[in-house]
């Protein structure tokens, strides 16, 4: 018993000693998990070509935005390197 008792305040120990900061962003993930999913519960219902369309233009924006700014990650950079040639960047002037 007395072993269980060691074992619990080490725990609440270590628990103590997390910063406050990343409790908040713990919150913030779980809080936003909830609100994602009660979003989506409310698209489902939704009419789907809307949907589509609404996705389709918020991924286009999202998109461009990465050929804009060439902020894109990694792993996107060969697609946004192709995409690029074809629209506006900000970091090249005027040809």
């Amino acid at each position: 018993m007395h072993f269980l008792a060691a074992a619990t305040q080490s725990t609440v120990d270590r628990l103590k000693a997390i910063p406050a900061d990343v409790w908040l962003k713990f919150a913030a993930g779980v809080g936003a998990l909830i609100v994602a999913v009660i979003v989506l519960r409310k698209l489902a219902r939704m009419n789907r070509v809307l949907l589509g369309v609404i996705v389709l233009v918020g991924l286009s924006i999202f998109g461009l935005s990465w050929v804009y700014n060439r902020d894109e990650p990694a792993w996107a950079t060969p697609v946004v390197e192709r995409i690029a040639e074809f629209f506006p960047s900000k970091g090249k002037g005027a040809r």
